[in-house]
């Protein structure tokens, strides 16, 4: 397949706050794949571009350097939403290749093709809407990422669709030691170079399990599928990973996880319950940390998005918390937590259930954290993973400690 694609931002990336402060909407996570992975496997062979918020640029370019960021290239253009989950059939029912056409959701824009003149006077400086795309319209029914939660509503089928397509289920070609339990062993693929220690249990009777390249079971630890565990994480002696989970690269993970996605390079070792949560990168959450999921009414959880409280739909919503924030030994965090990125939470009592970006504290009251610190910290903790907090990375958190005061403002933070 030959042709050009462009991932797009659109102004829905305000919904997913505080997980996009620090990455594009379609490097979120869903299943074993982000959903920029997602959809350039629908279009394998075509050139792929990718367009961002300018504060994103540098560090987007860093992470994906062979990828051009916020440049068009050629005159022609697909250019797809990246918020949208594709399905098998998405690249069918939306070709490379045709006339100019715009398809849409409602107001949404999910993909248009470009070419020509309204395609070199696109702007690219901002994110892309309805407004920008010239062409007829056609009306088109997609999954689309909307807030958080929906990444944990879809996580579990995700999980089950991406094992289908890049595990090779029944297949154990890392190490396993004697007294290993596989129940169902042609749902459960272990790549090379993971090990699952004695007394382990990897239950799929339910789904599918994916212990990817040099990730480590050890003993006693229960996983229940559909479950993905990240290339070099590690679950933790006498751990519980029950269905819908997903876990990203270099974690390390113990107590009990349940539908809920942790992106990478985060700590959840201790006891602790995590549920129907996404955790970003470079998080630790405290031995005993644990979140509710479930309100004592059975109703509908509210949360906080965009400076107000959303109706989820759903009786089962966990905490979302940004990149690089932490969590004290035994915090506790109400259903539908919104926490948001360099935040330090401690203290008795449960905090807010809305914490800005860049706030220490808990229920007592919340104060500014210094950003100077805070890239001390991060230098740290990156270092210690052997991965270096560039120059790009330090710039965008000291822009994004500014583009947040208006959160700590507004919720008083001292």
């Amino acid at each position: 397949m030959g042709g050009t694609i462009c991932i797009f931002e659109d102004a829905g990336f305000r919904k997913l706050l505080p997980l996009v402060y620090t990455r594009p909407v379609y490097e979120l996570r869903c299943g074993v794949m982000t959903l920029r992975e997602k959809i350039v496997r629908q279009y394998q062979g075509a050139t792929h571009l990718l367009h961002c918020r300018d504060y994103l640029v540098d560090v987007l370019r860093q992470s994906i350097p062979e990828v051009p960021v916020n440049q068009l290239v050629g005159d022609k253009c697909l250019f797809i939403n990246g918020r949208v989950l594709t399905g098998s059939d998405f690249g069918r029912r939306i070709p490379i290749e045709g006339p100019d056409e715009v398809y849409v959701m409602g107001d949404t824009v999910v993909a248009a093709r470009l070419s020509g003149r309204s395609l070199s006077e696109l702007d690219l400086s901002k994110p892309l809407g309805l407004d920008l795309f010239s062409g007829p319209r056609t009306q088109i029914e997609v999954d689309l990422i909307t807030y958080p939660w929906d990444l944990i509503h879809h996580n579990t089928k995700q999980i089950e669709e991406d094992c289908g397509v890049l595990a090779s289920l029944g297949r154990i070609e890392g190490n396993l030691d004697k007294g290993v339990h596989l129940l169902d062993r042609s749902n459960i693929y272990i790549a090379e170079g993971a090990f699952v220690k004695a007394g382990a249990v990897l239950d799929a009777e339910e789904g599918p399990i994916f212990i990817d390249q040099g990730a480590k079971v050890l003993p006693n630890a229960v996983i229940e599928g559909p479950v993905y565990i990240g290339r070099n994480s590690l679950v933790r002696v006498g751990a519980k990973i029950l269905e819908g989970t997903s876990i990203g690269p270099v974690c390390k993970v113990g107590g009990e996880v349940e539908e809920s996605i942790i992106h990478g390079y985060s700590n959840k070792q201790h006891d602790g319950f995590l549920g129907h949560s996404y955790v970003g990168m470079w998080v630790n959450l405290g031995a005993g940390t644990t979140n509710s999921d479930l309100k004592n009414n059975y109703g509908n959880v509210r949360v906080w998005v965009d400076g107000e409280l959303v109706d989820s739909g759903s009786m089962f919503v966990g905490l979302t918390m940004g990149d690089h924030s932490k969590s004290a030994i035994n915090t506790s965090f109400n259903t539908g937590t919104v926490v948001g990125i360099a935040c330090n939470i401690f203290g008795s009592g449960m905090p807010p259930k809305f914490v800005p970006s860049f706030s220490w504290g808990g229920s007592e009251g919340l104060t500014t954290y210094d950003p100077t610190k805070g890239i001390e910290v991060c230098r740290k903790v990156m270092a210690r993973r052997k991965v270096e907090m560039t120059e790009a990375d330090a710039a965008l958190f000291r822009l994004l400690f500014e583009l947040t005061a208006g959160e700590r403002e507004s919720a008083g933070v001292r």
